[in-house]
């Protein structure tokens, strides 16, 4: 793989590797895990150059962290570590009526020594503002981080789901180095407002599940695929009645254009989202995430596609007709605020 060793500068001047890999895949939420082949898929990220690993501490109620650990004591010095804070997930908490989402300058304060113990590190390279605490300005929660910065317990800071306005008010208070939402081919809300404000304050942007949950990352291609009960359409209304043929529609393009490539659909998937990123002027860097080693090395081959412009239309023109919130709570997402 010659791919591997490219690099982004993402903002605050913040250099990952071109692609990172989203490790909340690893976490029980997805069926049962086997830690020994998590690890592994882990340091087969890092054995090919991707060396920018997500995670958070809700993820799997702080496990996600603790298995990252093992990968840090023994290769801390090849990671870009990302983190996050603000969804409420211990028990003891919920049990009280926390709210979901926290972003007080203690509970932040809190969240990263927990954080960093889990890790067994004395560093965070990037630490991430989960979901807004609308209750909260948005200025303190970044002032709370941006003394963590100078206590030397991270080094910079992210958000996740922000709107255009809270992104200024954010970069006000510090730099902030990237930006972190949903944004795929079937996702593209961000496109109206953050990204162009990202671009503009030179903020980074990292897309996460970038090949559209559901279609690309498991083994959905068709109604079929969704017909038992405890389906995505519950939860997803781009799986919903109606919906779910137009979305899949993407699909078929992705499969065409992927033949036309000699590439698979979640390599060209990728290639779309890193154009459109450099077509509207913003440093990005996609997280994908899996189980399965041999899927981090298919999806860092995505980094040598080079999409032709009949291709990009096709692709752009498919994506422009997805039906359907990514959500059923919009207030949830920067999408529902702006």
């Amino acid at each position: 793989m010659t791919t591997g060793d490219r690099t982004t500068m993402l903002g605050d001047d913040l250099t990952v590797s071109a692609m990172g890999f989203g490790a909340g895949a690893l976490t029980s939420i997805y069926g049962e895990v086997d830690d020994a082949e998590s690890l592994a898929t882990l340091n087969h990220c890092l054995d090919l150059g991707v060396t920018f690993i997500d995670t958070a501490n809700n993820y799997g109620a702080g496990d996600n962290e603790r298995l990252i650990a093992e990968l840090l004591d023994h290769r801390r010095d090849e990671v870009t570590l990302a983190t996050k804070f603000g969804m409420v997930s211990n028990s003891a908490d919920q049990a009280a009526g926390q709210r979901p989402v926290r972003g007080d300058a203690g509970y932040v304060r809190r969240c990263v020594d927990e954080s960093l113990a889990r890790l067994r590190t004395d560093v965070v390279d990037l630490y991430y503002m989960h979901r807004r605490d609308l209750t909260v300005p948005i200025e303190e929660t970044v002032g709370a981080m941006a003394e963590l910065v100078w206590a030397g317990k991270i080094r910079h800071l992210g958000l996740c789901e922000v709107t255009a306005d809270e992104l200024r008010a954010a970069v006000a208070v510090h730099p902030i180095a990237a930006v972190q939402s949903e944004w795929s081919i079937w996702s593209r809300d961000v496109e109206r407002q953050v990204v162009p404000t990202a671009a503009e304050l030179g903020v980074g942007f990292v897309p996460y599940s970038p090949l559209g949950r559901g279609f690309l990352t498991g083994t959905i291609r068709s109604a079929a695929d969704l017909s038992s009960p405890s389906d995505f359409r519950h939860t997803m209304p781009r799986f919903a009645d109606g919906a779910l043929e137009v979305n899949l529609a993407v699909v078929d393009v992705l499969m065409r254009v992927a033949w036309e490539q000699a590439a698979m659909p979640a390599q060209v998937a990728l290639a779309w989202l890193l154009h459109r990123a450099e077509a509207l002027g913003v440093a990005s860097v996609p997280i994908p995430g899996t189980r399965r080693a041999s899927r981090v090395e298919e999806n860092l081959g995505s980094l040598s596609v080079t999409l032709t412009p009949e291709q990009l239309i096709d692709l752009d023109a498919a994506g422009a007709a997805v039906a359907g919130n990514r959500t059923d709570d919009l207030t949830w997402v920067s999408a529902g605020r702006e």
